[in-house]
C-alpha cells in the first residue's frame, strides 16, 4: 500500500501523470480524510479527476483517529495537519511507501524509518516502466519544473535520467 500527502497526489495530477500511476500500481492506494478534503476543493482544476478516483474507490479514503500522534508528529517536524495524518496513517497500516514532496514530511519518513517516494520519482519510474515514453516523460518533467517547487539539480538530474535512458 501507498499512503499520499495532498501535495504529490495534486503534483500528478498537474502533469497527467495520476491516472498512469493509478492504472499501473499493484498496491492500494490510500488517502487520510483531511487528504481528501485538501484536494477535492471545488474550482480547482485537479478536482475531477481526483473526485473520480475517489469514487471509482481506486483511491480509498481512511478516517485516522490518533491526534496525539497527529500533534506529535507536526510538532516534531514542523509539518501541517495532512502531511502528519498521512504519515500516521502509513504506520498504521504498514504501508510500503508514502508519497510526498514536503521536504519536513520527508525528514518524518527518514526519522521513523518509512519509505517515501516523490513526485519526481514516480515520473521517473514511470518512465522506466515503459508506461510513458521520452518525449512524453519530459514534457511532464517541464509541467512539473512549472508547477513544483523543486531544487533545480534534482530536476537537471530527472532530465538526465530520462534523456539518457530508452
Amino acid at each position: 500500500m501507498i499512503v499520499f500527502d495532498a501535495s504529490t497526489l495534486i503534483l500528478l495530477a498537474k502533469m497527467d501523470l495520476l491516472d498512469v500511476f493509478v492504472s499501473n500500481f499493484r498496491g492500494g492506494i490510500s488517502i487520510p480524510e483531511l487528504i481528501k478534503d485538501e484536494v477535492c476543493i471545488q474550482g480547482r482544476e485537479e478536482t475531477p479527476l481526483l473526485t473520480r478516483l475517489i469514487e471509482d474507490k481506486k483511491i480509498h479514503v481512511s478516517k485516522v483517529k490518533a491526534d496525539k500522534a497527529v500533534r506529535k508528529i507536526m510538532n516534531d517536524f514542523h509539518i501541517d495537519a495532512g502531511e502528519a495524518e498521512a504519515i500516521i496513517l502509513a504506520l498504521h497500516e504498514k504501508a510500503s511507501l508514502v508519497a510526498t514532496d514536503d521536504r519536513n514530511a520527508i525528514r518524518a519518513c527518514k526519522v521513523l524509518k518509512l519509505d517515501f517516494t516523490t513526485a519526481v520519482a514516480i515520473l521517473i519510474r514511470a518512465f522506466e516502466k515503459n508506461l510513458i515514453d521520452k518525449a512524453e516523460a519530459l514534457i511532464k518533467m517541464q509541467k512539473l519544473e512549472s508547477v513544483a517547487r523543486y531544487n533545480r539539480a534534482i530536476i537537471e538530474e530527472a532530465r538526465k535520467l530520462i534523456e539518457g535512458g530508452e
